[in-house]
């Protein structure tokens, strides 16, 4: 579930190049929307579409500030961030947290059949993943996806060409953050509550997973980054257990992810430095040959 919430990143961080930080209130938002709905017995399918819904929303404002009132994006993330604590603790009735203890979830129709948690859980995330890729894949392909590739990749060139990069920017972290509240939807379904702090390093962990997965297995096509960024998000939680298997105490986790995204950042240069310094050594030892021979 969370490999969509990295998928979100991705059309922000890279599509758009645009480090969105919203999407911390953005997925409590989903959740928010998705429990309070859950809880009054609304459809687990409906809910989850009105936690997307609320998600570009989030994105709406953040892209307006962004664009149309001339905000860096960086600060106008932060501020809707902000702003969507108070709002989700409004949506919430008033109140922290939800629980939907006793209430039926998108899990429930398979736990009755008999399946655990974890794997109902694996079931349903594993189906929503593949389905954002796909329609992720076939949206990044059309004209106007295309146009949104083009704003993150050179701003000024797309101008020139008729594209009205403010739309796209505002199009683009509305479907980003419309991905993180539905992967809110989907947690708060899986959890069974939905608190106003469970954002929290929502993109750390999102950019941890999404560079791990750049970096393991590579991003030559579309559809190779998102299978990439899919699999980065398991790998990371994978490196999570372990850590926390080896002994390493719970608290000191958000320490450890902030040295992952760090040493994961630097990894493509390192790379290139290295390739660099062997460039150089082999150009030494064959000009040390020439004049040996000399």
């Amino acid at each position: 579930m969370w490999a969509i919430v990295t998928m979100g990143i991705y059309l922000s961080y890279r599509v758009l190049d645009v480090a969105d930080l919203s999407v911390e209130g953005s997925i409590v938002t989903g959740a928010a929307v998705a429990a309070v709905l859950l809880v009054d017995g609304a459809n687990p399918y409906l809910a989850l579409a009105a936690a997307t819904l609320a998600g570009a929303v989030a994105g709406l404002v953040t892209g307006i500030l962004h664009t149309k009132l001339k905000i860096p994006a960086l600060l106008a993330g932060i501020l809707t961030m902000i702003a969507l604590y108070s709002v989700n603790i409004r949506i919430m009735g008033g109140t922290s947290n939800v629980s939907l203890l006793r209430t039926d979830t998108l899990l429930t129709p398979l736990l009755d059949a008999g399946m655990s948690k974890n794997n109902a859980a694996i079931l349903a995330g594993g189906v929503a993943v593949i389905a954002v890729i796909a329609v992720i894949c076939w949206f990044l392909q059309t004209e106007f996806g295309c146009a949104l590739r083009a704003t993150g990749n050179n701003p000024f060139m797309s101008k020139a060409q008729g594209i009205n990069i403010d739309t796209a920017r505002i199009a683009g972290l509305a479907l980003s953050n419309a991905l993180v509240g539905l992967a809110g939807g989907l947690l708060v379904q899986y959890q069974g509550f939905a608190d106003v702090q469970m954002g929290v390093g929502a993109i750390v962990i999102g950019l941890a997973s999404l560079i791990i997965g750049e970096v393991i297995f590579g991003r030559s096509s579309l559809l190779r980054s998102m299978i990439a960024v899919a699999l980065g998000a398991i790998v990371y939680r994978v490196i999570i257990a372990m850590v926390l298997e080896a002994g390493m105490a719970a608290t000191d986790l958000k320490l450890f992810t902030a040295v992952t995204v760090a040493v994961a950042l630097y990894l493509p240069t390192g790379r290139k430095q290295l390739a660099q310094l062997r460039r150089r050594i082999v150009a030494k030892r064959a000009n040390a040959a020439g004049e040996g021979d000399a």
